[in-house]
């Protein structure tokens, strides 16, 4: 079901758009209704709880903290 004003919204924006863009807005929203979010429940993963060694646990922290957390200025 498709919310009013959603509905308003977007066909409001796909008037405005030339024939070939208002196809690829009906491809789009085709491809979305065909993708399936795949995963499993979190409580299949539980026995995994704990398997990493805490000495990595706190190597990896470490990393993140020293590596990833750092802005280079000079880069953009």
């Amino acid at each position: 079901m498709l919310h009013p004003f959603l509905e308003k919204e977007l066909l409001e924006h796909f008037a405005h758009l030339a024939i070939e863009q208002q196809h690829k807005v009906v491809d789009y929203a085709r491809n979305l209704t065909l993708v399936r979010v795949q995963g499993v429940p979190g409580r299949s993963l539980l026995p995994f709880a704990g398997a990493i060694d805490p000495e990595d646990l706190a190597f990896m922290a470490a990393a993140i903290e020293n590596e990833c957390e750092q802005i280079n200025s000079d880069e953009w």
